[in-house]
């Protein structure tokens, strides 16, 4: 055997991997390679929420004064004109009775005047009276007429006052709030209670402002109560507040109930779906995904030449190991998955099928 002096082996090895290298470069890389195919896609969002009443007003007293009873409670249902509290009507009963009296006054002065009228009309027709008496009562019957009708509107409005410190239910209703209790001072139109009338539910839920800014669902939302999520009812947005919760960063958004289940009651938490389409995309897996200077970009195959270039390409979302992409490639386009990080422009490739 020749023994080979070891600069001479160095230099055999340098010119077997130069000629090794070129021949090995020229085999086609094996990678997976997946069509793109491109479909609707529609993204469902869920989120919690609130049952409330579809309208609710707040009941008050139209006078102040001193609350002497309150007969319901809050989830009470009632029905329309049915008490639900009262005020001390001593100061009330007491102007009506001022009010009828002087309006029994009034009366009597009105008919008097009415006489004393008359009779001077008569004098003077017969030549026995004077012009200036008849006038002279004429204007007394007018200050009479005056202040009986003065009476009778200080009368009605007395006795509305007093009508007034019984509280009604305006409609058949819930209630929902009860701010007053008896003993308690309250001023004219001060809230008293909270009425849910009987016109239907809504269901409140607090939307991220991205999510509201992406546009309304393009289906109604499916509801469902968390105590019973497999039983569903349907909603339809009624409508989102403009303004955001700075506290939050969240949107209110109020859903109408079409067809709200038996049983349903306000403050129940429900879970509400809505679905949105998002145009069509084309699904890819995460490892497909490469990038240039320009940003995000896929490696597509020349199916002629088997050989690959940096395609650039627009994100549309991501998805738990997948991209969703909405422009750069098209339906029928080949790219390079598994694999992909091991290539270069104008690299050959190989298709082969790679277990997952």
């Amino acid at each position: 055997m020749v023994k080979m002096p070891p600069s001479a082996r160095a230099l055999l090895v340098a010119v077997l991997v130069s000629v090794s290298v070129p021949s090995m470069a020229q085999q086609p890389l094996a990678v997976e390679i997946v069509e793109a195919v491109r479909t609707p896609e529609h993204r469902g969002y869920s989120l919690t929420g609130e049952i409330r009443a579809n309208q609710s007003v707040m009941a008050a007293f139209p006078v102040g004064g001193r609350v002497i009873e309150v007969l319901v409670d809050v989830g009470d249902i009632v029905e329309k004109d049915m008490v639900l509290a009262r005020l001390d009507p001593v100061q009330s009963e007491l102007a009506v009775r001022s009010a009828e009296a002087g309006l029994v006054t009034a009366q009597a002065d009105h008919r008097q005047a009415i006489e004393d009228y008359e009779r001077a009309k008569s004098l003077l027709a017969s030549g026995a009276g004077t012009r200036a008496t008849r006038d002279s009562t004429q204007d007394a019957l007018g200050v009479a007429e005056g202040a009986l009708q003065k009476a009778k509107a200080e009368l009605q409005s007395s006795r509305k006052t007093l009508s007034d410190t019984v509280l009604r239910a305006p409609s058949a209703s819930t209630v929902l709030d009860r701010m007053v209790e008896p003993g308690q001072i309250v001023g004219a139109a001060q809230p008293a209670m909270e009425l849910a009338l009987d016109k239907g539910y809504e269901a409140v839920f607090e939307v991220s402002e991205a999510t509201v800014l992406q546009g309304p669902p393009t289906s109604d939302i499916q509801l469902s109560r968390l105590s019973s999520p497999q039983s569903t009812f349907l909603g339809r947005v009624k409508e989102v507040s403009p303004l955001v919760d700075v506290s939050t960063g969240t949107v209110e958004a109020k859903v109408e109930v079409l067809n709200p289940p038996a049983g349903l009651d306000y403050g129940e938490p429900v879970r509400g779906t809505a679905t949105r389409y998002e145009g069509d995309l084309i699904r890819l897996p995460f490892e497909a995904i490469s990038a240039s200077s320009e940003g995000p970009a896929v490696w597509k195959v020349d199916p002629e030449s088997m050989q690959v270039s940096l395609q650039q390409i627009e994100i549309n979302r991501y998805d738990t190991g997948l991209v969703l992409v909405s422009k750069g490639i098209e339906d029928g386009d080949l790219i390079v998955t598994k694999g992909s990080q091991l290539l270069y422009p104008g690299r050959k490739v190989r298709r082969v099928e790679v277990s997952r």
